[in-house]
C-alpha cells in the first residue's frame, strides 16, 4: 500500500518522465526504501485499473488530469456516446462516432479532453482498461450468418456469432462471450436463456446485462467448506456472552440472510438498547478468495423471484445468519440511552448470541397494534412495547434535528406456487418496519462517530447537501404550484429541506413533491471520510448492519476487529486507510449497478402484468414532464408515457423549470390527476403507453 501512495503522489501532479519504466521503478524503491518487487505489482495494478496512464512514451500521469480522465463509456443508438467521469459532479464527455477507438456502452474507459466550452466538454477514447467482455441479445438471421442483436440498445451493432460455443437458433435470447478484433464485434453463445417471449428469459437477460451471476466460482465453494458451519469453543474465547439475553431478529417473511438482531432493557432513567450484528470478519479473511469474490460483488442483489448474494448460501444463510436457536458470532453495539432516547455511552464488542425468535414485520406490527400475533411474537411482546416507545422518541428527535423521511412508494410483488407474478402493489411501510430502521441507523451512527472521533480507518457512508441550483429548481416548480415558499439561505441544511416538505404535507401533490425534492439531492456513496449524511440530518454515519449482504459493512466489521485486538497505528493505518478508500469506491459502484439492475426487473414484472389490461383505464399522478411527453405514475407504482403526438393537442412547449409542458389548449404539470388508458405494454423495452382521457378535478 505504502508503494501505492508513492507512485500516485509522484505522478499526481505533471507527471514523471523516466527512460524505461525499470529506471523508474529502482529509482521509487531506492528513493523511499521500498520493496521494487512491491513497487511493481503496485505499479502494474495501477495501470491495469486506469489510476495512471502512459500519455506518451516514458511519460506517466496519474487521474485525473485537467487533460485525462477515466469514467465509463455510455453508447448512444445514433453512434455517438458520452465518457460518464468517476466520482464527478461535471457534465458527461462527448465522444464522437469516429472516437471511440472500438468502446462499446459499460466498458471502462481513459479519455482525452479535446475540448473544453459552457455548453460541455468533448473528446476521445485513448484506452479501454475494462472491457465489457459478455454481451445478452436475441439471435437472428442476416442472410447465411447468425448475428445475435444485443438487448442493450446503447450498443448500435449486431455481433456475428462465431463457430464455437454452444448451440442456438433464431429467436433464442443468449448470453455470449465477445471478441474484439479490428473494432468489429464477434463472439460465442456461453449461456442460453430461452426464447426471446420468454419473461423469465427476459429477465435473467437484465440479470446478466449486469454481470450479475447467482453461481460462484467453484475455487470460493471449496475455500467456504473449510469454515466450521457451528461455533466453536475457540471462537468464543474473549467474547462477551449474550447468550441469555433476550434477543430476536424482525425481518421481512422471505428473508434469509439475518444480519441483525437486537435485545432492549429498562433501566433507572433509561433503557439498554442493544444491536447485535453478524461477525461475517469472523468467517470471510481479508485476501481470501470468499472475501475477492465479495468485494467484486459489492452487495447482494435483491430480485422479485430470487436473491443474488454476496456469500454464499452457506455463510449468508448459515453461519453467518442470526437464525433462531442457535449460538452465532456478534459484533455488538451496547448503546445507554437516557429517557429521550439520546446515547449516554456506549460500548462496541465482539460477542455471542442466542435469537430467541425469528420474528417478522406483519406480526410485530399486529402486536403493537395491540392485536394478538402468533405465539413466538407474543412470547417478546413486552421487549416490542419497550423498544416502540423508544422508536418513537428516537422519530421526534430526528424531526427535530432535520431529518428527511420520503414515503417514496416501492413495489410488492405476488407470485403464485410457480414462481410467476400474478399481481403487484404498493409496498407497506409500518412501525414495525421504522422500528428497525430507526435502531439501525442509531447503531450506524453511534459506531460511525467513535471511529471518526479518534482519527481511525474507516468507510462512511456519506451524502452531500444539495447544489444550490438543484435547490432554485425545486423552488421554481413549488412556486408554480402556488407554495409560498422560504428563499434558499447560503449553507442549505437538512432543516431547510424539511421545511419544505412540510409546506407539502397532505396535498394531492404531496408524492409528487417528495420527489421532485428527492432528485434535487445528490447520491449516497461510500467513501473513507466522514462528511455527513444530509437526508438523515447526521454528522456522522456509516453502514455497521449489514455485512451478510454489503462490503462496506464487512470492511468497518475487520477494522473494528483489528482495533479490539491490537490497536491500529503507523503503516497499518495508513494501509487500512488505503483500502478503506478502494472499498468505497468499488462499493459505490457496485451500488448504483445493483440499484440499476433491480429497478430494470421490478420493471420487466410490471409491464408483464400489465399486458393483459391494455384498454383499461386508470387514474394516475403525471410524475414529469419532457419535451416529447409526460410519464404518468398509477397508485400501484407503474409509470408510463403519454408520447406528445399521441395527445389531443399540438403545439407543445416544455418550461423545465416549472415542471410544466404546455400546448395550444391543454396544460400538463407534474402533480396533476389525470385519467389515462393503457394502449400498450412491451417486456422487451419494459415500456408502458398510455393514451391521455382527461383531468381529474
Amino acid at each position: 500500500m505504502q508503494a501505492k501512495k508513492v507512485i500516485l503522489e509522484l505522478l499526481s501532479k505533471d507527471g514523471l518522465s523516466y527512460s524505461s519504466t525499470s529506471n523508474l521503478f529502482y529509482f521509487i524503491a531506492n528513493t523511499y526504501h521500498l520493496d521494487i518487487e512491491d513497487v511493481k505489482r503496485q505499479f502494474a495494478k495501477l495501470e491495469k485499473d486506469g489510476d495512471i496512464f502512459e500519455i506518451k512514451p516514458g511519460k506517466w500521469v496519474a487521474l485525473p488530469t485537467n487533460e485525462y480522465v477515466k469514467g465509463t463509456f455510455i453508447g448512444n443508438a445514433r453512434g455517438y456516446g458520452f465518457c460518464q467521469i468517476d466520482n464527478s459532479d461535471e457534465e458527461d464527455i462527448f465522444i464522437a462516432g469516429n472516437s471511440q477507438n472500438g468502446a462499446i456502452d459499460g466498458d471502462r474507459v481513459i479519455v482525452k479532453v479535446l475540448s473544453q466550452t459552457d455548453e460541455g466538454s468533448d473528446g476521445k477514447v485513448v484506452k479501454i482498461i475494462k472491457p465489457v467482455t459478455k454481451l445478452v441479445g436475441v439471435v437472428e438471421r442476416v442472410g447465411g450468418n447468425l448475428f445475435v442483436e444485443p438487448d442493450n440498445n446503447h450498443i448500435p451493432y449486431k455481433v456475428k456469432l462465431l463457430k464455437g460455443g454452444l448451440k442456438a437458433k433464431e429467436d433464442d435470447r443468449v448470453v455470449v462471450e465477445l471478441s474484439r478484433k479490428n473494432e468489429n464485434l464477434g463472439g460465442v453463445v456461453i449461456e442460453v436463456l430461452g426464447k426471446s417471449d420468454d419473461v423469465k428469459a427476459c429477465e435473467l437477460a437484465i440479470i446478466r446485462d449486469h454481470n450479475l451471476y447467482e453461481t460462484f466460482p467453484a475455487e470460493v465453494l471449496e475455500e467456504v467448506k473449510k469454515l466450521p458451519m457451528e461455533v466453536k469453543d475457540y471462537q468464543k474465547k474473549g467474547r462477551v456472552d449474550l447468550t441469555d439475553k433476550v434477543t430476536f431478529t424482525i425481518d421481512g417473511e422471505d428473508a434469509k440472510d439475518l444480519d441483525d438482531a437486537v435485545s432492549i432493557e429498562r433501566i433507572e432513567n433509561g433503557y439498554i438498547l442493544g444491536v447485535h450484528i453478524a461477525d461475517v470478519g469472523e468467517y470471510v479473511k481479508y485476501d481470501s478468495l470468499v472475501d475477492e469474490e465479495a468485494f467484486n460483488r459489492g452487495t447482494s442483489v435483491y430480485f422479485p423471484t430470487s436473491v443474488l448474494p454476496m456469500l454464499p448460501k452457506e455463510l449468508s444463510n448459515g453461519i453467518c445468519s442470526l437464525n433462531e436457536n442457535v449460538e452465532r458470532l456478534t459484533l455488538s453495539c451496547i448503546m445507554t440511552l437516557d429517557e429521550d432516547a439520546n446515547v449516554v455511552s456506549h460500548k462496541i464488542c465482539e460477542s455471542v448470541i442466542k435469537s430467541r425468535a425469528r420474528l417478522n414485520y406483519t406480526n410485530v406490527y399486529k402486536v403493537l397494534c395491540g392485536e394478538k400475533a402468533d405465539e413466538k411474537t407474543e412470547s417478546v411482546k413486552e421487549e416490542l412495547f419497550l423498544m416502540h416507545e423508544i422508536s418513537k422518541k428516537i422519530q421526534e428527535k430526528k424531526k427535530r434535528d432535520g431529518s428527511l423521511d420520503f414515503e417514496v412508494p416501492e413495489v410488492q410483488f405476488i407470485f403464485d406456487e410457480n414462481g410467476m407474478a400474478v399481481d403487484f402493489e404498493k409496498r407497506e411501510r409500518n412501525d414495525a418496519h421504522r422500528l428497525i430502521e430507526d435502531f439501525m441507523v442509531l447503531a450506524n451512527q453511534t459506531v460511525a462517530k467513535e471511529y471518526c472521533d479518534n482519527d481511525l480507518p474507516f468507510v462512511y457512508r456519506v451524502h452531500e447537501s444539495p447544489r444550490k441550483e438543484k435547490t432554485e429548481s425545486v423552488i421554481e416548480y413549488m412556486k408554480g404550484l402556488g407554495i409560498k415558499t422560504p428563499g434558499i439561505p447560503e449553507e442549505i441544511t437538512p432543516k431547510y429541506y424539511q421545511s419544505l416538505i412540510k409546506l407539502c404535507e397532505n396535498q394531492p401533490y404531496t408524492e409528487t413533491v417528495n420527489k421532485v425534492i428527492l432528485r434535487s439531492m445528490q447520491k449516497a456513496r461510500y467513501t473513507n471520510q466522514c462528511l455527513g449524511h444530509f437526508g438523515l440530518a447526521l454528522k456522522y454515519y456509516c453502514h455497521f448492519t449489514s455485512p451478510i449482504r454489503r462490503y462496506p459493512d464487512l470492511t468497518i466489521h475487520r477494522i473494528i476487529k483489528e482495533n479490539l485486538h491490537k490497536g491500529i497505528h503507523g503503516a497499518r493505518k495508513e494501509e487500512l486507510d488505503d483500502f478503506a478508500f478502494e472499498a468505497g469506491e468499488q462499493s459505490s459502484l457496485t451500488e448504483k449497478n445493483a440499484d440499476k439492475c433491480e429497478r430494470e426487473v421490478d420493471d420487466l414484472w410490471k409491464a408483464y402484468l400489465m399486458r393483459d389490461r391494455v384498454g383499461e383505464e386508470f387514474e394516475g399522478v403525471v410524475s414529469s414532464v419532457t419535451n416529447f411527453g409526460i410519464f404518468v405514475e398509477l397508485p400501484n407504482t407503474v409509470e408510463g408515457m403519454i408520447k406528445v403526438e399521441d395527445m389531443p393537442d399540438s403545439g407543445f412547449l416544455l418550461f423545465e423549470k416549472q415542471l410544466k409542458l404546455k400546448g395550444q389548449k391543454l396544460v400538463f404539470s407534474v402533480g396533476d390527476k389525470v385519467v389515462v388508458k393503457l394502449t400498450a405494454s412491451n417486456i422487451y423495452t419494459r415500456k408502458i403507453d398510455f393514451e391521455f382521457v382527461k383531468f381529474v378535478k
